[in-house]
């Protein structure tokens, strides 16, 4: 029998609380915490968070805490089914994707109200949302108009409940019944070009049209059905499709797309752009071969080469781009070339390749001062401080943003040149940069723990940066340094090296939960003899 029964609304933050609680009364030697703990420790010798929500869990009578926790969770998605006043429209708003994040959430709330109300399938929208090909059939031999009608919780047609179902997304084993069941729909006169209408509230509140080949190609990214769609005549030129589709390295359905030929200039250009946040080579290159053209100005200001360096793609990108004509000398919307923002960015490495290609960067003012630095150019640093003196006073007024943009593209050099011309080491990067989850106010050290550069870890701790500053939203570098070991785009092995370089420094480790399994950093924190 389990120790504790669960109470008739559990909630799952109050385990959690529970857990960091129990954790912190056996460390701190309170023996009624320490019996509980008793039978229930793991391989580790040191208690962790991980070992404190296990034994919350068998307390409960559950073998994990995954399980202990999965279960709470079907509690409160099973909780308001049996007061639902129409299991359809329930069902097919659990089933279609919400109308703030496309991409988001799961079918549990949608299968948990199947199976209570097995007959809410029988319906014509639910069924076209299920891909439910015999159904829909059999609702459209009684009335072929009802392909067109709109009807279901959000008044759209039968085809735009289909491409816009959570199932197409999430269940790929009903891929080929969904495919089956739009062709019914258009043979019975659905239009390939229908969707709905989103209202999105940036950078002003304004309607977007949500096409039927967005929800097939951008969110579900399903190849087939998107094929099928534009052999009906969808048009996949509107403002959703090409921004969505390059998310993914996947290019299936980019192929699709480039197959039809009927994708616009810009359309390919938003492509290409997007393929840059994504740092996807193949991508990128299988645009440039079907033509897109990186030289043109997107409804961002910005060409693909322009969003390369702003995105600090690898000079494979950089070189694929100018391979394809891609011209480093066309300014931006704020009048800056491809080759300033890479002098502004420490990219020196880019800087090089566009010296050996004959497109060298044309700099006034004080970007000539920092490409010096950026290039690790000794002779034209000296030169250039001594007979310009103000252009050490412009860097200064800039050295947090450069310092940071610098440490973020992993210019060591860079950053100890930057540091002998004055720039404080402690000095901040205001703005932050949302794109790579740096915070508002961080500093140099946030953003090189963050994006793994642990060389620059270390000159900037040797510069006197301090190790327990708080970014903008309250973390410390070794925080974030931590978070890169596990949960970050570029997840390094080199991670670790700069957990032990903070810690070296003397860097707070107190109240950082870890991931479990992580071996590495539970080494690196008990050889610093940390508190976790």
């Amino acid at each position: 029998m389990p120790a504790h029964d669960l109470p008739a609304r559990p909630n799952l933050d109050q385990y959690k609380r529970q857990a960091k609680e129990l954790l912190a009364a056996c460390r701190s030697g309170d023996p009624t915490a320490l019996r509980r703990a008793a039978g229930h420790r793991g391989p580790r010798s040191r208690l962790q968070l991980a070992d404190a929500q296990f034994i919350i869990a068998r307390e409960h009578g559950f073998e994990s805490w995954p399980k202990f926790s999965r279960h709470i969770e079907q509690l409160a998605l099973a909780r308001p089914l049996a007061s639902i006043a129409n299991p359809v429209d329930a069902f097919i708003e659990a089933a279609t994707v919400p109308r703030d994040a496309h991409t988001s959430g799961t079918l549990e709330r949608a299968k948990l109200i199947r199976q209570q109300y097995p007959e809410v399938v029988k319906d014509f929208y639910a069924a076209a949302t299920l891909g439910d090909e015999v159904t829909v059939r059999a609702a459209l031999a009684r009335n072929a108009a009802s392909a067109t009608a709109p009807g279901g919780p959000y008044r759209w047609d039968a085809l735009t409940y289909l491409c816009f179902s959570r199932y197409l997304r999430l269940d790929r084993s009903r891929a080929p019944a969904f495919v089956a069941t739009a062709r019914a729909l258009l043979d019975a006169g659905a239009n390939a070009n229908t969707g709905w209408y989103e209202t999105i509230d940036h950078p002003h509140p304004r309607p977007v049209f949500e096409a039927v080949i967005y929800g097939a190609a951008g969110i579900a990214q399903h190849p087939d059905l998107t094929r099928l769609l534009l052999q009906r005549g969808a048009d996949p030129n509107d403002e959703e499709t090409p921004y969505h589709v390059p998310e993914t390295t996947d290019s299936s359905v980019l192929e699709v797309l480039l197959e039809s030929g009927r994708l616009s200039e810009a359309s390919l250009s938003t492509m290409l752009v997007r393929k840059s946040d994504w740092h996807d080579l193949p991508g990128m290159r299988l645009l440039l071969e079907r033509g897109a053209d990186p030289n043109r100005v997107t409804r961002w200001g910005y060409t693909a080469l322009h969003q390369a360096v702003r995105r600090d793609n690898d000079l494979r990108m950089i070189a694929v781009l100018l391979d394809h004509g891609a011209d480093p000398r066309l300014p931006d919307q704020h009048g800056r070339s491809s080759a300033v923002i890479a002098v502004r960015r420490g990219r020196g490495d880019v800087l090089r390749v566009l010296e050996r290609r004959g497109l060298p960067a044309t700099l006034t003012g004080h970007d000539r001062l920092i490409a010096a630095c950026a290039l690790d150019d000794h002779e034209a640093i000296v030169a250039l401080r001594s007979s310009a003196p103000d252009l050490s006073a412009a860097i200064l007024a800039e050295g947090g943003t450069l310092l940071s943009e610098f440490a973020g593209n992993g210019n060591t050099v860079g950053v100890r040149r930057l540091l002998e011309c004055g720039v404080d080491p402690a000095a901040l990067y205001e703005q932050g940069d949302a794109y790579f989850g740096i915070a508002p106010r961080s500093t140099a050290l946030h953003v090189a723990a963050w994006r793994a550069h642990p060389e620059v870890v270390r000159t900037l701790i040797a510069a006197g940066t301090p190790v327990d500053a708080m970014d903008g939203d309250g973390r410390t570098a070794l925080m974030l340094a931590v978070k890169a070991c596990v949960d970050s785009y570029w997840s390094s092995r080199r991670s670790p090296e700069s957990v032990a370089a903070l810690l070296d420094a003397g860097a707070t480790a107190a109240g950082i939960d870890l991931p479990t399994g992580y071996e590495a950093i539970d080494v690196l924190l008990a050889r610093a003899g940390a508190e976790k």
